[in-house]
């Protein structure tokens, strides 16, 4: 047995199934060992080592066992870090497996040499080793995987291009050996009783209580809600945490933040106590003012609790564990004027979101687009989002329900992991459908390439969509934006506009199908057709550039403003004025208007007929 043979063999008794990778001479010997071992673990050839990394983070996110990706030395370790650094942000347990040269080259300069345990030191601060013996293994593959699951982070182990190649001996009974062993203990840590009390008073104590779930709350589901219903309080999600809690709940406002909604703004700018658990949303101005409410924080992670807000109590422990113990100290709240309050405020910003979606746009309006995606998700279905004008849509109109999943870049924000999400998901579900939301920046980034590697591998699911909808409106649409609302600046065209592409056509070319979409009576309809497709489907939405992606706190005055930067010489100044005019004039207009049948369900070309 090589040591390479060995290595596969750990993972295997660690039971990862995959690994997601690209081939180079720096692994050889693992490529070797592959055939093997009949390919075992699954090698699953991405376009490029950043969408292998991408695809074991999207893997990880949506299985909750450890992604594992594997890439050569040099320019192939270098292009997995992007993919990594999102694991390491978004808290997901990720191990790398990278080539080295030779040891005997090592130090002199040799061709692909880099320095790695320097280069993935920050990625992988939390276990970077180099194997330079057979001995270190089992210990090392061991270290990585089990310090992956316990720290939520990212863990490498580098391997020479020889040391793959040597004789496995494992580690012996003797004086600097370090043998291993298997398996990671379950475990739930929770506070000390006197924290849990103290954290009851603080909330017993409130009567305007306001919830934050992060993506830590996603194991206590059901505690959440019993806590929710027992303080009377309105629930708001980080966008990591969108599927902790289903969105037709009443009392649940929605997203937080630059791309959220306005119940969770008001939620947070009205309440007088604050309960946090499993996030750390970074965003204080979304937060309530730092002397307005009293706060709890719960968090599993010692290293992240007591930031973003003056917490007065902070709970370190498991989510689902530590609220078993906070309830029963909880004592219902009577009045129930301030639930009934974010009840209401949640069934109008429905009704905003319905008549926004149903504003006129040249030609499509990308708020219809998604609108009309929710009504139609599958009970099972894993959405995903690129970073993006598409991530609004996807936080703001999407309504996860149920057995739903959906997950983005969430703190790294990156352009380019919609896709290669989407296909880890389908590799973690390959019983589900999944879909993939995605700008054509990113698209062009780097999705279409990607769109080969789900024609590679789609017989291997069971259920074979996958559908990646992508938002076509020449423009890096949420960069202009930011221009135009932060630096008061219009539209820099060289730097924003983009070609445009067929991407149907190009999918059809690959053997997969699609269709292009240009007039808001074919959006439905190219919906319904993707999700009943037999395989990867892509759908060209046509979309609108000057629809904004207007904050949740955007008043009249900040309106203004964009506009003025926009009438400093903004290519597309006419459009965006009366977009961005018509999706504001939405929030105020009086109950609920009625249509014909839903937005975008006129007979003529110009539907939706809102506006």
């Amino acid at each position: 047995m090589k040591v390479s043979d060995h290595i596969l063999q750990r993972l295997r008794e660690w039971e990862v199934e995959h690994v997601f990778a690209y081939a180079g001479d720096g692994i050889n010997g693992l490529l070797a060992a592959w055939g093997r071992a009949d390919d075992k673990p699954k090698f699953v050839q991405a376009r490029h080592e950043e969408m292998a990394a991408f695809e074991a983070v999207g893997y990880a996110k949506f299985s909750g066992k450890v992604g594992v990706c594997a890439a050569t030395s040099g320019p192939g370790a270098i292009h997995l870090l992007n993919g990594l650094y999102d694991a390491k942000l978004d808290h997901v347990p990720v191990v790398a497996l990278v080539g080295q040269t030779n040891r005997s080259a090592m130090g002199g300069s040799y061709q692909q040499e880099v320095d790695l345990a320097s280069l993935f030191k920050d990625v992988a601060s939390d276990f970077c080793e180099t194997a330079t013996v057979p001995e270190q293994l089992p210990n090392l593959i061991d270290r990585a995987i089990r310090t992956a699951y316990a720290r939520r982070s990212v863990t490498a182990v580098i391997i020479p291009a020889d040391v793959q190649e040597l004789d496995y001996s494992p580690p012996k009974h003797a004086f600097k050996m370090v043998p291993s062993s298997m398996g990671v203990g379950r475990y739930a840590p929770v506070p000390a009783d006197a924290d849990v009390e103290r954290a009851a008073e603080v909330l017993n104590a409130g009567e305007k209580v306001a919830v934050l779930v992060g993506q830590g709350a996603r194991g206590a589901r059901a505690e959440v809600e019993r806590a929710a219903d027992v303080l009377g309080a309105g629930v708001a999600k980080a966008l990591l945490g969108k599927d902790v809690l289903a969105d037709d709940l009443p009392y649940v406002t929605g997203a937080i933040g630059l791309l959220g909604t306005r119940p969770s703004w008001e939620l947070m700018r009205d309440c007088d106590t604050l309960l946090m658990i499993g996030s750390s949303f970074p965003y204080t101005q979304f937060m309530p003012e730092l002397d307005q409410a009293r706060a709890v924080q719960i968090d599993i992670d010692p290293h992240m609790i007591g930031l973003r807000y003056p917490f007065e109590v902070n709970l370190v422990g498991d989510a689902r564990e530590t609220l078993r113990r906070l309830l029963p100290r909880l004592h219902r709240k009577q009045d129930r004027t301030w639930r009934e309050k974010v009840e209401k405020d949640v069934a109008r910003w429905w009704e905003v979101m319905q008549r926004r979606a149903a504003v006129s746009a040249d030609p499509v309006n990308p708020e219809y687009v998604v609108h009309a995606l929710d009504g139609r998700l599958p009970d099972d279905a894993i959405i995903t989002a690129d970073s993006g004008s598409a991530a609004n849509w996807y936080a703001r109109h999407l309504r996860l329900r149920g057995r739903m999943r959906g997950s983005l870049s969430g703190t790294l924000a990156t352009m380019g992991p919609g896709v290669p999400y989407a296909i880890g998901a389908k590799f973690a579900h390959p019983d589900r459908p999944a879909i993939a939301l995605v700008g054509d920046g990113a698209m062009q980034m780097n999705g279409m390439m990607e769109l080969v590697t789900a024609a590679k591998y789609q017989h291997e699911w069971s259920d074979r969509r996958l559908v990646v909808a992508v938002l076509n409106n020449g423009d890096l649409n949420q960069v202009t934006w930011e221009m135009r609302a932060m630096s008061g600046a219009p539209q820099f065209e060289p730097s924003q506009a983009i070609p445009d592409l067929p991407y149907a056509d190009i999918a059809r070319s690959i053997g997969l199908d699609g269709v292009r979409v240009e007039k808001p009576k074919h959006v439905e309809e190219a919906w319904d057709r993707a999700l009943a497709a037999d395989g990867p489907f892509v759908i060209d939405f046509r979309t609108d550039p000057a629809v904004p992606p207007i904050p949740p706190h955007a008043e009249w005055d900040q309106i203004e403003a964009a506009a003025a930067a926009v009438l400093q010489g903004d290519s597309d100044t006419p459009s965006v004025l009366k977009q961005g005019i018509k999706a504001k004039v939405q929030e105020f207009l009086p109950g609920t208007r009625q249509r014909r049948d839903r937005p975008g369900a006129g007979s003529d070309d110009s539907a939706p007929d809102g506006g």
